[in-house]
């Protein structure tokens, strides 16, 4: 009798055991993530380049050999200073030229304007014609204009010696390049072959970042929208900005159509540095203490589960609404109607118990809750999909949960349901894949 007793108590032992290792197994055969609350952010990708808002090639305004030069790279300049003095030994002996031709030119004036007054006095006294006193005056006027053509080519000598040779910075700013040597020869800047000799940046502590976003993630983006950006020069520093302008004009690359986006970012510190490459992230939209989920639980669907099963599963999840989506007809277009009216009287759901018009603040899901706001800008006519998340109940079996999805940072995605309680967020794990054995 007492071995029949021992005999019973083993097998039910043995039965146990056997139970809870069926249900172990099961659950260690996935890879699972419980529901977390937290912050989300989504936002668009780029990458792009740090450049001075604003920068100025200084060009020589007349040919010469470099004498003296007085800036060199990274150097701060104020408008006004010299950068570089060129040498002017044959100007000056132009101009000596010039200044004996001005001379030249005025004794020949003053002799023909005394000429022109004693042919006047004469034509009073009818002693010459009114033609002979015309080609004096004339004589005079050109005399005159000889003048002041030489009185001019002088300034312009006066004015090469004296500015020209000279050459100074139009901005306040920093040095950025300097690209000729003292003794080096330089073309004056309107020729084709003129270089400029320094390019200096306006104001290195306010800067901007140069991206280029695709055509599908332009609408996206708008100005004063925040930015977010790291460089691989500073690892494990971030960095703010904020869209300054979008330019309308497309760049295409390889059948790729993407568009120019300006970021202005403050640069205190000087740490930017123009140049640097940026992987930029603009922010869409956030989210603060919502719950997150892998994206990975999302997209899982059980491979043991026939098609018919999961969708049994599913439409009891959905409850009484997947009923009204079966009694609709066909309609014209092949639209999908109801034949009648919903029970509370108002206008018929759409097919397959999809949310209606969005009521203010969020769109209305199957299960009946308010589903997360739609981010800025974007249109979905269908309204929100619910999607299952899958996981193995206390007996061991498969089971889901009907959530609405919201936004995504491409790793997680807030979802929301009423379901969602907070003994079932820490308790319940849900399944991202299967283990490969």
């Amino acid at each position: 009798m007492l071995m029949r007793r021992y005999s019973g108590m083993a097998v039910i032992l043995l039965f146990c055991f056997f139970s809870c290792e069926n249900k172990n197994d099961n659950a260690s055969g996935y890879e699972t993530q419980a529901v977390r609350r937290g912050s989300i952010v989504k936002t668009v990708g780029s990458a792009g380049s740090l450049k001075p808002i604003a920068t100025v090639n200084v060009r020589s305004q007349i040919s010469g050999k470099i004498e003296q030069l007085l800036a060199d790279y990274n150097d701060e300049v104020k408008k006004g200073d010299t950068l570089a003095i060129l040498n002017t030994e044959t100007r000056r002996l132009q101009r000596d030229q010039l200044l004996a031709q001005v001379q030249k030119a005025r004794s020949a004036y003053e002799l023909q304007k005394i000429n022109f007054q004693n042919q006047e006095k004469l034509a009073e006294r009818n002693l010459i014609s009114q033609y002979e006193l015309r080609q004096n005056r004339n004589q005079l006027e050109a005399q005159a204009a000889d003048l002041a053509i030489a009185e001019a080519n002088l300034k312009v000598a006066e004015t090469e010696i004296n500015q020209y040779a000279f050459i100074t910075s139009p901005v306040d700013g920093t040095v950025l390049s300097r690209n000729a040597s003292e003794g080096e020869t330089v073309v004056e800047g309107a020729s084709a072959n003129s270089t400029a000799i320094f390019v200096i940046a306006e104001n290195l502590r306010e800067m901007q970042i140069e991206s280029w976003v695709g055509e599908l993630d332009i609408n996206s983006i708008y100005e004063g929208q925040d930015v977010r950006f790291t460089l691989e020069a500073l690892p494990g520093r971030n960095f703010q900005g904020k869209v300054s302008s979008k330019r309308l004009s497309p760049s295409t690359q390889d059948g790729v159509v993407s568009y120019n986006v300006i970021i202005a970012v403050d640069n205190e510190d000087l740490s930017l540095l123009p140049g640097m490459t940026c992987n930029v992230e603009f922010i869409e939209s956030s989210r603060e203490n919502v719950l997150l989920v892998s994206n990975a639980a999302l997209r899982y669907s059980p491979s043991s589960l026939s098609v018919s099963e999961i969708e049994n599963i599913l439409a009891e999840k959905r409850g009484p609404e997947k009923h009204e989506a079966e009694n609709a007809v066909p309609g014209e277009g092949g639209e999908r109607r109801e034949t009648r009216p919903s029970p509370a009287g108002g206008s018929p759901p759409r097919p397959g118990g999809l949310p209606g018009n969005r009521p203010p603040g969020g769109s209305r899901g199957r299960a009946g809750f308010s589903a997360p706001a739609s981010p800025q800008g974007s249109q979905n006519p269908q309204g929100p999909q619910l999607k299952p998340l899958w996981f193995i109940n206390s007996e061991g079996k498969f089971d889901c949960l009907l959530v609405m999805p919201g936004i995504s940072d491409g790793s997680v995605t807030e979802i929301s349901s009423p379901d969602l309680t907070e003994d079932l967020i820490a308790g319940t794990r849900f399944i991202l894949r299967e283990k490969v054995k």
